[in-house]
């Protein structure tokens, strides 16, 4: 398993210091990390306690989720937009941003429909959420993540109950831009290299169909929870849609996953 250090520790430190959830593969973490590991960029691990009070964290970012970034003295950055324009700066090769403005700003908005709010990633975790707060089987140490959770994404039955179909039409418009990229002889969801794009999906197709148990250790409730059995969201998702996640996990990413 990883090397992580205390938020105390961490803020002592210099360099990049990424505050992640041990063992918890969530989606935008595992996006961060594989654009680290493209780019070869160092960085110190930080532990955050999942759905903990996480005072100091709070402290040193202004925030308490994963994952967040501090280089050097620099302001915390805990969003992925600005993580990602913090990695193209510490390492500008390879990009991962394109630079012809058309495939900068399809991959800007089809990024932002799985990682921004209320995207691919936030409606997942509506549904999640909405699963077990809905359940009366759903055991006390379960709840209490997901009440937090709730607050954070805005929890509503209504919004939640919304989310497949939400869901549904990023995956369909996904699946659209590959066949797209695919019939003019490209590998990537976007120009003719490896985007960022291409490693948000590999990350987030977790919140449907998760990598297998041998190369992405999961607890079983997680990895129970993590695949999606909604008819909605099953069958918008095409074949080709999870063996692009596979092809760029295998060609460019780490695996194992190191939590």
């Amino acid at each position: 398993m990883a090397s992580y250090v205390e938020v105390e520790e961490a803020i002592a430190m210099r360099g990049l210091r990424v505050v992640l959830s041990p063992g918890v593969p969530g989606p935008w973490s595992e996006a961060a990390k594989g654009i680290l590991y493209v780019k070869k960029i160092p960085y110190v691990r930080v532990r955050q306690e999942l759905a903990g009070d996480n005072l100091a964290l709070l402290k040193w970012t202004a925030q308490t989720t994963a994952p967040a970034f501090v280089f050097e003295d620099e302001r915390p950055r805990s969003l992925w937009i600005d993580q990602l324009y913090l990695c193209e700066r510490l390492a500008p090769n390879p990009p991962l941003i394109p630079d012809p403005i058309d495939d900068r700003v399809l991959m800007f908005g089809l990024s932002n429909e799985l990682c921004g709010e209320n995207g691919f990633g936030w409606q997942r975790r509506l549904m999640l959420i909405h699963a077990t707060l809905t359940s009366p089987k759903a055991p006390e140490q379960a709840r209490k993540p997901s009440e937090f959770l709730g607050q954070k994404y805005g929890y509503d039955a209504i919004l939640a109950e919304a989310a497949p179909r939400r869901v549904a039409a990023i995956v369909e418009r996904l699946s659209a831009q590959l066949k797209n990229q695919q019939s003019r002889g490209s590998r990537f969801l976007v120009g003719d290299a490896l985007s960022a794009l291409d490693i948000y999906w590999a990350a987030f197709a977790a919140l449907i169909d998760p990598l297998p148990d041998e190369v992405c250790k999961m607890a079983p409730g997680f990895r129970r929870g993590y695949h999606c059995t909604d008819p909605v969201v099953r069958a918008a998702l095409a074949p080709e849609l999870l063996a692009h996640r596979d092809f760029i996990y295998q060609n460019y990413l780490e695996l194992p996953l190191d939590m």
